[in-house]
């Protein structure tokens, strides 16, 4: 039972220079922010937060941080309490924003990045109970930034905001007239740019390009495809008139095209969008992220997460093309249940969502019972891996084959590369140097329904873990590879593992893949193992999906068993050009694989290649079946 507070006003003047600080918003609900007669503030009964009472100003483009500080921290006061915006726009620059070491997963190297300080706008820790409510005001960030951070949180809802930068670290111009030697083109207003010794360079708030990552978008026919500065990096440029500028050089081997946007930014993922850390029972709903540098919003050993009515794109009136530097939402060690549902992903340089654990490679055999081991990539690192009480899979490196698992007592980083693990019982005796360990304590089930991915330049989704995936009722629309790729792999992103239960229904496919010809397959079941014995994947159904394809290419799969293909419909489009005729469907080292009773327009017929398998593991009404050193098993 809280105690009552007894307010004492020394006089009407006092009182009613507190009266317009702590006004609260009808419109919420609001209650005054109350004080003692020392100065003591008190929380209202409801447990409700206005931002304006703590200063914040919508619309006066001043900076809100000092002001959401001071409001957070009043929020810890209680376990459940929500925190409100009134309707608006509020400005969040660097400056005051709270500063934190963050090792991230798949942002960084040491030599790319060596800081890893994020500067966060909105950054919540160890906090319970907490609603965000936005009430639909726009978050405008300024510089680079994070622009939210969860840490050690749990039950937190963030919603009913939209998050954008005054100037994107992403530039952009459209190409007004182009020939081999000269280029016309119109810079995006809010593309910044200067001059110097005639060539064209770009600048934000606090920044400079030096580095240069270049994706060129056709808004007429949705696509995106890998470009180059280099060419304008080079040429000498006038300028016509404020967002236009000629650039003069060699364009010839570019095939430029009027109307095109090339879109540039620096590859470096110096922050991300948002941070979800440690934390659990999260839930994102209706938010707009219509700019985010960096590699989007990460979540890191974090448990059951709920992404609903989720907006990655520009926003409409800024006229801009590209919403996401990088990734739009990645997991990484995640665990429980994660849904994204209802959501709409378009116009990012890279995937939309990401879904995988980490491999550890072992560095060393310390004693039967300890390990040391190592993470590999150089964009990965920093942070705990594992857990004591965790159960962890031990995986030949090479297949990708979990060969026996074990139970941590112990677990620590000893360096940023480094882990120090003792088990409960001694490690296999097959284990040597360099095989891997895989958490399988934190790996979700992940459902992603009801939603969009449209214009995107690389794949939509990435998924690699062992328990329930359901992707259903989803259009992938332009998507420059694979559509959906479930990989696997302990030699390039050591981004883990193996797949039990997937499911895939009811979607539907449009002209994906032109970005990896010849080998655009829709779906990629392709895990980097080596090896033609070892079965990786497992349990796979792909039915009642529309593919709408303008080239031959549908679903590619390796070592993978219990694969299914059924009730799918194939239509042929004319996009693009198609390439030389190939089969539909490409099988290498598979098992039990049932191709049925799907229907085809515009191709003669359906056709598959089956390599080191023999026919018997492929059940079909296809009577076009080419095989490729088939198995000696046959």
């Amino acid at each position: 039972m809280k105690r009552l507070t007894i307010f004492v006003f020394i006089s009407a003047l006092t009182f009613s220079g507190f009266a317009h600080a702590s006004k609260g918003n009808p419109k919420q609900g609001g209650q005054r922010i109350s004080f003692t007669a020392t100065g003591e503030e008190t929380l209202p009964h409801n447990n409700l937060i206005n931002v304006t009472d703590y200063g914040a100003k919508p619309g006066s483009f001043e900076d809100a941080v000092p002001a959401l500080k001071k409001a957070i921290e009043a929020c810890k006061k209680n376990e459940a309490i929500k925190l409100v915006f009134a309707e608006g726009r509020y400005d969040f620059w660097p400056e005051h924003a709270e500063k934190r070491n963050y090792f991230i997963s798949n942002t960084s190297s040491e030599t790319e990045c060596p800081s890893k300080l994020k500067t966060v706008g909105l950054l919540f820790e160890k906090m319970k109970n907490l609603t965000l409510e936005g009430n639909g005001s726009l978050f405008v960030f300024h510089g680079k930034m994070t622009t939210f951070a969860l840490t050690h949180c749990e039950n937190i809802h963030l919603q009913n905001i939209k998050i954008d930068f005054e100037r994107p670290t992403m530039s952009e111009m459209t190409f007004r007239t182009v020939s081999d030697s000269v280029i016309v083109a119109d810079i995006h207003p809010d593309s910044r740019y200067t001059i110097v010794n005639g060539h064209l360079q770009w600048y934000g708030e606090g920044w400079g390009m030096t580095n240069f990552h270049a994706i060129l978008v056709n808004p007429a026919k949705g696509t995106e495809v890998y470009s180059s500065w280099a060419p304008f990096q080079k040429a000498t440029v006038a300028i016509i008139a404020a967002s236009q500028v000629r650039f003069t050089g060699d364009f010839k081997k570019y095939n430029f095209q009027p109307r095109e946007v090339l879109t540039i930014r620096d590859p470096i993922r110096d922050q991300v969008g948002g941070f979800i850390n440690r934390s659990k029972n999260i839930t994102v709903k209706n938010v707009s992220m219509h700019y985010m540098h960096g590699l989007g919003i990460v979540n890191q050993f974090s448990e059951n997460l709920n992404y609903d009515s989720v907006f990655v794109m520009p926003r409409p009136e800024t006229g801009r093309m590209i919403a996401s530097f990088a990734d739009c939402i990645h997991f990484s060690g995640c665990k429980g249940q994660i849904t994204i549902e209802n959501c709409r992903f378009k116009g990012t340089h890279d995937d939309p969502i990401n879904v995988h654990g980490t491999h550890l490679e072992v560095t060393g055999i310390i004693s039967p019972t300890r390990l040391k081991i190592r993470f590999m990539h150089p964009q990965t690192y920093g942070f705990e891996a594992f857990f004591a009480g965790d159960t962890v899979a031990f995986v030949h490196s090479s297949k990708l084959q979990v060969f026996s698992t074990g139970v941590l007592t112990s677990a620590k980083l000893i360096s940023e590369r480094e882990m120090e693990v003792e088990f409960a019982a001694p490690v296999p005796r097959d284990m040597v140097v360099n095989d891997c360990l895989e958490n399988i304590t934190w790996i979700p089930s992940v459902t992603i329904r009801n939603c969009r991915f449209e214009r995107v330049n690389t794949r939509g989704l990435l998924i690699t873990t062992r328990k329930k995936v359901l992707i259903e009722n989803n259009e992938f629309i332009g998507i420059g590879m694979h559509a959906i790729l479930i990989a696997n792999d302990a030699s390039s992103w050591y981004e883990s593992g193996e797949v039990k239960d997937v499911t895939i229904r009811n979607n539907i496919f449009e002209n994906c893949g032109y970005n990896s010809t010849p080998g655009n397959y829709v779906i990629a079941i392709a895990p980097e193992s080596h090896g033609s014995e070892n079965i990786v994947h497992r349990n796979i159904r792909i039915e009642d999906n529309l593919f709408k394809i303008y080239d031959f290419p549908v679903l590619t799969a390796h070592n993978t068993e219990f694969l299914i293909f059924k009730n799918n419909k194939i239509i042929r489009t004319e996009f693009m050009k198609q390439g030389d005729k190939r089969p539909q469907f490409s099988l290498t080292d598979c098992r039990k694989v049932e191709i049925k009773d799907n229907t085809v327009e515009g191709f003669d017929d359906l056709s598959a290649q089956i390599e080191n398998m023999g026919k018997k593991e492929l059940s079909t009404d296809i009577s076009n079946v080419k095989m490729i050193l088939a198995d000696k098993k046959k």
